[in-house]
């Protein structure tokens, strides 16, 4: 369920207070915890390196994602492959037959 409208679009007050002492060059990037932050038009074209729980993932804000909250850009689970031993013999056979082509 979304947030009220009449409240307005939820913030953190300190990554605010974080963007407005950066200038908009790419390459400084704001370390944040907060993944419930919604991404304004001040954002766009920062670099945050959001926190998914172990590392921080570096998000460059776009316009496309003005309205989406930052932690949808930092997933928090890691997808390793369906599959065992079977799986994998059969992956060292493609890449070896790719390999020989």
């Amino acid at each position: 369920m979304s947030r009220s409208s009449k409240k307005g679009p939820y913030i953190d007050p300190k990554l605010l207070k974080k963007i407005v002492g950066v200038k908009t060059d790419g390459k400084t990037v704001i370390k944040t915890w907060s993944r419930a932050s919604e991404i304004s038009p001040e954002m766009v074209g920062h670099t945050f390196a959001v926190h998914n729980g172990k590392i921080f993932i570096e998000v460059t804000i776009s316009e496309d994602m003005i309205g989406h909250r930052l932690g949808e850009f930092s997933p928090t689970r890691k997808f390793v492959r369906h599959g065992g031993k079977i799986q994998k013999e059969l992956e060292q056979k493609a890449k070896a037959t790719a390999a020989a082509k």
